[in-house]
């Protein structure tokens, strides 16, 4: 993470993709209710859900480039992943006009 300030919050603002606990997380969303999480193991769907105060209470590890979330039973680790993206535009592209 490029900043040391930066919240969990605005990290997930930017973040395309999570890694909760080891399994990777498309579908996720945060608003004014907090952090819902979901993710398949295997066949089952699992779901992780925080509260506001839950969220901003994350602590950032530097070493392991990774969130400590306390949820109501136990610690999770989140990592946000931003997704690189491929442009189609082949305005780079030099074509050969003989």
């Amino acid at each position: 993470m490029s900043d040391v300030n930066q919240t969990l919050r605005a990290a997930l603002e930017t973040s395309d993709m999570l890694e909760i606990d080891g399994l990777h997380a498309f579908e996720f969303s945060l608003d004014d209710k907090g952090l819902l999480i979901e993710a398949m193991d295997g066949r089952v769907n699992k779901r992780w859900s925080m509260t506001p105060e839950q969220v901003d209470a994350a602590v950032y590890d530097d070493k392991l480039q990774s969130w400590t979330l306390a949820g109501d039973a136990s610690e999770h680790r989140l990592v946000c992943f931003s997704a690189v993206c491929a442009s189609n535009d082949d305005d780079d592209e030099v074509l050969d006009e003989a």
